[in-house]
C-alpha cells in the first residue's frame, strides 16, 4: 500500500488543516497564479497561511485562460515520467478534495488529420469514425488516450477553489505589485518586501512565481549578489467558443499547412466552452 486512504488522500496529508500557530512564519509569495497558489494551498493544508501579492488578482493570467489539459503517461520514458504520472493523479486528489468546484473530469483525446481539398459535403448528422464532433475533411484519425490517462480541469475554478480554502484557514491576499525587497543580516534572507503603493511587509519566506514576469524579480534584487535563473516564455493565441453541446473528446489537428501557419489544439470543457 502506498499510504492512500479511499479518497486518493496521501496517508495524514489531507485538507483539513492543523491548528495554526503563531511560530508559524511570515510568507509573502509573489504571483496569484497557479504555482503560487498551489503553494499557499499545500501549505493552508499543513496549517501555515501566507501573504499572497499580484497585480491583478487571483489566475490572472494563462492559470486562468489555459486549456487544462492531462495526460498521464505522455511523458513516459523520459526523465519527466514520475513527474508527470504523480501529477496527473495529484489533480484526482484535488477532485476529491475541492468536491465538483474545479470541473475535474475524464475524457478522450485524438489526432485528427485534415485537408481542406478533399471537403465533401455530407448530411450534418454524419460524423466521422471514432471522432466525435469532426464530419468533414477529415482524412484520418489516430486515439491518443482514453479515459484511463486523460482528463481535464478548468485551471481558474481550480485556482478559485484552492485559494478559497486558503482564505478560509487565514491567508490573504494584497492587490499590488512588489517593487524592492530588504535582505536581513549578511544578506541571506528576505527580510521585508515594499510594494508600489508604499506598503512594506515584514516577511520571514519569500518566493517569487511571477510565471514569465518572474524575470521582474532582479530588479527587486539589484545590489545584492543574488544570482537568479533566466526565465523564458512561449505566447500562443487561445479562442473561447460556446459549443452547441458538451463535448467529450480533445482534439489535436494535423492539417500539414491546410489550417494556414499552425495547427489546432482543441479542448472542450464541461461547462459547454471550448
Amino acid at each position: 500500500s502506498d499510504g492512500n486512504d479511499q479518497k486518493g488522500n496521501r496517508g495524514n496529508d489531507d485538507a483539513t488543516p492543523t491548528i495554526p500557530n503563531n511560530d508559524n512564519p511570515r510568507i509573502l509569495i509573489a504571483g496569484a497564479g497557479i504555482m503560487g497558489i498551489s503553494t499557499a494551498y499545500f501549505l493552508a493544508r499543513r496549517g501555515v497561511p501566507v501573504t499572497l501579492v499580484d497585480p491583478v488578482g487571483i489566475a490572472p493570467c494563462a492559470s486562468s485562460k489555459a486549456g487544462g489539459f492531462l495526460a498521464k503517461d505522455w511523458r513516459d520514458g523520459t526523465p519527466l515520467e514520475q513527474l508527470q504520472r504523480e501529477g496527473f493523479d495529484l489533480h484526482q486528489e484535488l477532485a476529491n478534495e475541492l468536491a465538483d468546484d474545479t470541473d475535474y473530469r475524464r475524457l478522450t483525446c485524438s489526432a485528427v488529420s485534415v485537408d481542406e481539398t478533399k471537403i465533401v459535403q455530407k448530411p450534418p448528422s454524419l460524423k466521422v469514425k471514432n471522432v466525435e464532433w469532426v464530419d468533414r475533411a477529415v482524412v484520418g484519425s489516430v486515439s491518443m488516450g482514453e479515459q484511463e490517462t486523460i482528463a481535464q480541469v478548468h485551471p481558474r475554478k481550480l485556482c478559485e477553489a484552492m485559494w478559497k480554502f486558503c482564505e478560509e484557514n487565514g491567508s490573504r491576499l494584497k492587490v499590488g505589485r512588489v517593487v524592492n525587497v530588504e535582505l536581513g543580516s549578511q544578506n541571506k534572507a528576505v527580510c521585508l518586501v515594499l510594494l508600489e503603493d508604499g506598503t512594506r511587509i515584514d516577511v520571514d519566506k519569500f518566493l517569487v512565481a511571477c510565471g514569465p514576469w518572474s524575470g521582474e524579480a532582479r530588479g527587486w534584487f539589484s545590489g545584492f549578489d543574488l544570482s537568479l535563473p533566466p526565465i523564458t516564455s512561449v505566447k500562443c493565441h487561445s479562442i473561447l467558443i460556446k459549443a452547441p453541446s458538451v463535448l467529450n473528446q480533445a482534439v489535436f489537428f494535423e492539417s500539414d499547412g491546410a489550417l494556414g501557419d499552425g495547427d489546432l489544439e482543441v479542448y472542450p470543457r464541461r461547462d459547454g466552452d471550448a
